[in-house]
């Protein structure tokens, strides 16, 4: 087994009750296409979005957002951060959206800056940058 992980993450979902809303949501901040995916089960019962995934092994990790029968959206103990050029712009964009913006752009010392929000479907994320 190598020790050459560079992101222990390996897949993130945000459950969504009104998947037209959220996936307009995410596409309109992250100004980024959401992809479909199949319906893992083979038939009709989850809707699935990607965010943007690449094959090259390159940091970051994939993920989607899901709407499954009896998976309900926020409250959630999971806080997914997006990274971003400067987190400013994506966070700029959240409330037009029809998101709500938690916390504006802050400085996390060395480690960059983040803004945290709620998504359109009461679901928390964070942006990150290092600018």
């Amino acid at each position: 087994m190598s020790n050459a992980i560079t992101n222990p993450v390996g897949w993130f979902e945000i459950y969504v009750q009104d998947m037209a809303r959220a996936k307009t949501f995410y596409q309109a901040v992250l100004a980024r296409p959401l992809e479909k995916l199949d319906d893992p089960n083979g038939g009709n019962d989850t809707d699935m979005w990607a965010f943007p995934m690449s094959q090259d092994p390159v940091p970051g990790a994939a993920g989607a957002l899901v709407k499954m029968k009896d998976m309900p959206s926020g409250g959630n103990s999971v806080l997914v951060y997006f990274s971003c050029a400067d987190c400013a712009d994506e966070a700029g964009r959240v409330a037009d959206a029809g998101g709500r913006l938690v916390q504006s752009k802050m400085s996390i010392g060395p480690y960059g800056f983040i803004a945290l929000a709620c998504d359109s479907e009461g679901n928390m994320f964070g942006l990150h940058s290092m600018a």
